[in-house]
């Protein structure tokens, strides 16, 4: 509540220059004139997120070591803006002390910000929000925050309300590496996503023209920042209950601000707890709609496999009813044939009785050379019905590889078809699917459902980093999480294995960071003879 304090008179000053921007009511969500409406789950939405990339360098802290500096530079967005943090490593977690300077109004960038956030990044891109930046007086704030990440970076951006969990690309600080910075002595390059600027005002939204009271905190403004952001995502209908509180604490938090009281502890409470309320609900909404979106698209691709299987089906039943014609034929001839040789036999019974022994020996010899004739006609159509056969097999063969091809890479080898996929499967040292690697496994699954008799091994892999008996459990347990979503998904149990190798069998050097990244993988080796005798590799590295 110090920081509060400290930061009232520009808050004061901030609410005045964006409320005409905002222009949000204090009934505004109460009102019936609200005509801010989420179109159904199959149409256009009316909030679209887009994401860009950043990369900033992260440093790995000495753990239980002494206190190091790290400073603070602005971006192009903010070239003025500076500060200094010392990182404390304290048991089981690490300690950011964090002081910056020179910090403008987070409103510069557009209406909806309203704040700023300080943000740990690991290395694999993932973002941890440790607190709100309030701007206090001469421009300057102090944030005191704890991580249990033991590499990261740091970096402040501008962001509509405080409880967010994807940091905005209006990053306005940036961490940097000192002299005296005590840490690995290699640095690593964080990459992680960012909302760009703009998107937290979702396309066709308006606001009721209506001047803000300039007493009211900075909480109270992000409260309704919180509440809009979460309806434009969808937390009405996709996350009823937990909207519906956010609503229950926004109108608290309405009520209390038309009473005017000169301590405005209650309010802020009220705020911030709307706020994270909000935030959950949104995102529990994102996390709704992208479970009916993957479950839309591995119904639309189980269809396409059923269409494709029952084209393959029909082709199979004219396949057999011409076989069965031919064998008709076949049969027809044969009889034909026989009558005729009866006849060439009793004909040559009567010959024989007139003609010399030189002369029976001459229709054996017709006779013999008959039934070469006959066993060569044979010959000839066994082998034709095992090119059809083999043919059948390539066909097959060829449209799986499309199939594949449409999720995946696929290319042809000696060994058969290759299919590579380049995503993260697992966090370091665990062997829990990421949701990337779920959601393309889920459709890998839906086309091998529509090829019954296939088999499936799956291999997993690592490189030499650590102990062998360490690795080797770890290489079984990614197969298993592996084979074991693959079953979820509905694949027949009796034709999929998995086989840890642990690091027995790498392809390329583990000698450098690239050699071991390409070890470290899971492979679905695909095989069975309706697809001939060539095999299936789908190849799945871990990063």
């Amino acid at each position: 509540m110090a920081a509060f304090a400290a930061g009232d008179t520009l808050k004061r000053t901030l609410l005045l220059i964006i409320g005409s921007a905002l222009s949000l009511g204090i009934f505004a969500y109460a009102s019936p004139q609200e005509t801010t409406a989420l179109l159904p789950v199959d149409a256009t939405p009316l909030y679209a997120v887009s994401v860009t990339s950043r990369t900033v360098e992260a440093v790995n802290y000495e753990h239980r070591g002494d206190a190091t500096n790290i400073d603070f530079a602005g971006t192009s967005l903010m070239l003025t803006a500076n500060g200094s943090a010392k990182v404390r490593s304290k048991r089981g977690t690490l300690e950011v002390e964090a002081t910056f300077g020179n910090l403008a109004s987070p409103s510069t960038f557009g209406g909806e910000y309203l704040t700023y956030v300080l943000w740990a990044i690991s290395p694999d891109g993932h973002a941890v929000n440790l607190g709100e930046v309030l701007v206090g007086g001469n421009d300057r704030s102090k944030l005191t925050a704890t991580t249990n990440l033991q590499a990261f970076a740091l970096i402040v951006t501008a962001e509509p309300y405080f409880a967010v969990r994807q940091p905005s690309n209006v990053v306005v600080l940036e961490n940097v590496v000192r002299a005296d910075t005590r840490g690995t002595s290699e640095a690593v390059k964080a990459k992680y996503e960012l909302m760009e600027r703009g998107g937290y005002i979702p396309t066709g939204y308006t606001f009721d023209p209506v001047v803000l009271d300039a007493r009211l905190p900075l909480e109270f403004l992000e409260a309704r920042n919180a509440l809009r952001i979460a309806k434009s995502e969808g937390a009405e209908q996709y996350a009823a209950e937990s909207y519906q509180h956010a609503v229950q604490s926004m109108n608290t938090a309405d009520s209390l601000a038309t009473r005017h009281h000169s301590d405005n502890k209650e309010l802020i409470a009220s705020s911030r707890q709307t706020v994270q309320t909000a935030e959950d609900a949104r995102a529990i909404a994102v996390k709704k709609i992208d479970e009916v979106r993957r479950m839309n698209e591995q119904q639309a691709s189980a269809n396409e496999q059923a269409r494709l299987q029952a084209r393959a089906d029909d082709a199979n039943r004219m396949k057999a009813k011409a076989q069965s014609d031919a064998d008709i034929a076949q049969a027809n001839a044969a009889v034909a044939q026989a009558n005729e040789a009866t006849a060439h036999a009793d004909a040559a019974n009567a010959q024989a009785a007139m003609i010399s022994n030189q002369n029976e020996s001459a229709a054996a010899i017709s006779a013999a050379q008959a039934d070469a004739d006959q066993s060569r006609l044979a010959a000839q159509q066994a082998q034709q019905n095992e090119s059809q056969a083999n043919s059948d097999k390539a066909a097959m063969r060829e449209q799986l590889s499309e199939q594949l091809n449409k999720i995946l890479a696929t290319r042809d080898s000696a060994r058969g078809l290759i299919v590579s996929m380049s995503d993260v499967l697992f966090d370091t040292g665990r062997f829990t699917l990421l949701p990337g690697a779920r959601e393309k496994l889920a459709k890998v699954a839906g086309i091998l459902i529509g090829y019954p008799g296939l088999n499936i091994a799956v291999g997993g892999y690592t490189d030499n980093v650590g102990g062998d008996q360490m690795n080797q459990k770890l290489s079984e347990n990614r197969a298993g999480a592996v084979r074991n979503y693959l079953l979820e998904q509905g694949v027949a149990a009796n034709s999929v294995t998995a086989t840890g190798f642990g690091n027995s069998s790498p392809v390329s050097s583990n000698d450098n960071s690239a050699g071991r990244q390409e070890n470290r993988r899971v492979e679905l080796v695909v095989s069975g003879e309706a697809i001939g005798k060539s095999a299936i590799v789908a190849t799945v590295s871990q990063r």
